[in-house]
């Protein structure tokens, strides 16, 4: 048996003087009073129950700082969790805004070929013609409209030779030689054009004009 003082049982115990007191209330140490002296007693006994009350302390003191770690680990990873998803709803709702607007743009473009085909697909205009200017792309208000005769005795069948020139594919040379031999066929009255205002018209819809563009 071991008889200590309040302060060296508390040393030996590793709690605080306190609590040495508060166990003899309660009568889990033992004491005894020596000349006005009071002293702890304690057996193996008691010893290893109070030693292994305070490792049980330790390790319960151990176990919830771990959980405490722990649950602010949680915390941290569910705030991330809770960005990412609102991060991922975001790209999906600026990603669907941008496929509408794919389509909106889409949807615009085709009914604007759509009008220009019913207003301007005329019989002598190049359908590639009709379908750059739908697109926005940029084509001679001539290949268009074509220069369409305002004389009404001539009719919508006639267009100019410029007009007519632009929609055949033929070099600089080739369309030089044939606008000059137009011309001069214009010049001599053949009935295959029509002059007015200085400016020479044809109609392919109405005439052929395959001697002339092979150069017979």
């Amino acid at each position: 048996m071991k008889k200590l003082t309040i302060a060296d049982a508390a040393e030996y115990f590793k709690v605080s003087k306190e609590a040495i007191h508060n166990r003899i209330r309660r009568g889990s140490l033992d004491c005894i009073v020596e000349n006005g002296v009071k002293y702890v007693t304690v057996s193996s006994e008691k010893t290893n129950s109070v030693t292994n009350n305070v490792s049980d302390n330790r390790y319960t003191l151990y176990i919830e700082s771990e959980n405490e770690r722990l649950r602010e680990k949680v915390d941290v990873l569910e705030k991330e969790t809770t960005r990412l998803r609102d991060q991922r709803e975001l790209m999906l709702i600026n990603e669907r805004i941008n496929v509408e607007q794919i389509y909106k743009e889409r949807d615009a473009q085709l009914r604007n070929i759509l009008n220009v085909v019913a207003t301007k697909f005329l019989s002598h205009v190049s359908e590639d013609l009709v379908m750059q200017e739908a697109m926005g792309e940029t084509v001679e208000a001539d290949a268009i409209n074509a220069d369409i005769v305002p004389d009404i005795e001539v009719g919508e069948e006639w267009i100019t030779l410029k007009s007519f020139l632009k929609l055949k594919r033929y070099g600089d040379n080739i369309k030089k030689n044939i606008k000059r031999r137009f011309k001069a066929a214009a010049e001599e009255g053949d009935e295959r054009f029509i002059v007015r205002n200085e400016k020479v018209y044809l109609s392919p819809s109405l005439h052929d004009y395959s001697n002339l563009l092979a150069g017979r």
